[in-house]
């Protein structure tokens, strides 16, 4: 048998002397799981700090969700872009609305929206529009023919380098393919011929077609080949210029830019809900669109802007398109400029033609919101995007008004509030919705109440379970004792 050190057998008995040799004996407790779990405090992800525009609450600790690019870049982002995807109904529409409204109520902050989609025959932003007592730019062929708005490929703000990679893309687009080097080479001297030679006003459309089909003969020996043959390599480019002149696009290109358009706006919303969504007209116009806002908005002066694109696989599932954007979204990095890219479908743009440039677009959208989908989608979503897990497995089961956010890898699931003052403006679904003048807004309204009210009961019975959770810790103390 074992010595027992002396200090140590001396002060068990000056223990025992005092207190006694009592053990206590714990009694079993018979309970359910769902009753057992309150012994486990619940935890939550850190969220992402309090400066910025607040969302909503996050779902599982129901602490207030806030989110700004412009203040989380260089810190926790790598790139200011977002990319929100979901099912239609969801509350994609109702998050952009409600982030740009409160994204403009700080001074150095300016928004351009580029608005695919309408209701009661004008896009659906224009209610917001009105608020905040600004017109939208509305792009319509059938206007633009009686003096509508006009935005000029060849306006003299947009460089010639600009102006060229614009028009290749224009004609890329139009054509499905990418331009040969001999049709390439006859834009580019068309190009040049209209800009040294027309200096009393804008160079247009078409004069670009018309040097296309009646080269000048410095333009063949430039290159010492034959005349007629530059006009060769020329013909199917201007063919396809000619439909932005006399085709089923015309007026809305073929002028000089229409004056008057305010780009110092906080908002600036182009509305293109008169252009048919499945025609080759909506990404070419969105080409159009974003290379003359990237020589004319972007500006080195500190603002911070946002460029929020509704329907965006018209871009990014276009190779040319994509391009262009692409460079858009670097440089504009450097500018203080967040590309906010809202698609139904991931799969809109990874099975498309432009998978690679859909990728490299991804990969700098260091913010991802995603609303529900269905099990099959929101697994490709997932393994695409690279979500854990359990975040792919709750994206079917996710209700109106709730996404999961990833962050720069930080996955939170969000329920996104609205205010009883931006009801009124966010919800374009009355179409679907109404059942008078008199109640236009009463049923999203009163679906927005029941998500709140939702909402707030699950936050109280986390609150009860944190309560009972401390109350049996405190239990187990006191019988420890």
């Amino acid at each position: 048998m074992a010595m027992l050190d002396p200090l140590a057998a001396l002060t068990e008995a000056f223990t025992s002397f005092l207190f006694g040799k009592v053990e206590t004996t714990r009694l079993p407790v018979r309970t359910s799981t769902g009753q057992a779990q309150a012994v486990y405090l619940p935890t939550a992800a850190p969220g992402l700090g309090d400066s910025g525009v607040i969302i909503g609450r996050e779902v599982y600790s129901g602490k207030g969700y806030i989110y700004d690019p412009f203040q989380l870049y260089g810190q926790q982002l790598p790139a200011p872009h977002w990319l929100v995807l979901g099912e239609s109904g969801n509350g994609k529409s109702a998050l952009e609305k409600t982030y740009v409204l409160r994204q403009l109520r700080f001074r150095d902050r300016q928004v351009v929206v580029l608005d695919a989609q309408g209701e009661d025959g004008v896009g659906e932003w224009n209610l917001i529009a009105e608020q905040l007592g600004i017109t939208p730019i509305r792009l319509d062929p059938t206007a633009a023919l009686n003096g509508g708005i006009r935005l000029n490929p060849l306006d003299p703000s947009i460089t010639t380098t600009g102006q060229l990679a614009l028009l290749r893309t224009i004609i890329e687009v139009a054509m499905g393919h990418g331009l040969d080097e001999r049709a390439g080479f006859a834009l580019k001297v068309a190009h040049a011929y209209v800009n040294e030679t027309i200096t009393d006003r804008q160079p247009v459309l078409t004069d670009i077609v018309e040097q296309l089909r009646h080269p000048k003969p410095e333009s063949a020996e430039a290159m010492n080949v034959d005349l007629d043959d530059v006009r060769a390599w020329g013909l199917d480019v201007a063919l396809v210029l000619d439909r932005l002149v006399d085709g089923d696009l015309r007026g809305m290109f073929d002028g000089p830019t229409t004056a008057g358009i305010d780009l110092d706006a906080p908002l600036i919303v182009f509305d293109l809900s008169h252009i048919d969504r499945n025609s080759i007209a909506m990404p070419i116009l969105m080409a159009i669109v974003g290379v003359w806002l990237e020589h004319t908005w972007i500006r080195p002066d500190r603002k911070k802007r946002i460029f929020l694109v509704e329907e965006a696989w018209h871009i990014i599932n276009s190779p040319f398109v994509a391009q262009l954007f692409q460079r858009l979204l670097k440089f504009g990095r450097r500018l203080g400029l967040s590309f906010v890219a809202v698609v139904h479908h991931l799969s809109d743009v990874v099975d498309g033609a432009a998978a690679r440039e859909a990728a490299a677009i991804l990969k700098m959208a260091s913010t991802r919101t995603i609303y529900a989908q269905k099990t099959d989608e929101a697994r490709a979503t997932g393994r695409v995007l690279g979500l854990p897990r359990w975040a792919v497995e709750i994206i079917p089961t996710l209700t109106p008004g709730i996404a999961v956010w990833d962050v720069n890898g930080n996955v939170q699931v969000v329920k996104h509030l609205i205010t009883e003052a931006e009801r009124p403006l966010v919800y374009t679904d009355r179409a679907m919705t109404e059942s008078s003048v008199a109640d236009a807004s009463a049923q999203p309204t009163e679906e927005a109440r029941a998500l709140e009210r939702a909402a707030d009961a699950e936050a109280e019975a986390r609150a009860e379970a944190m309560a009972l959770a401390r109350q049996l810790s405190n239990e187990s103390s006191e019988t420890v004792a």
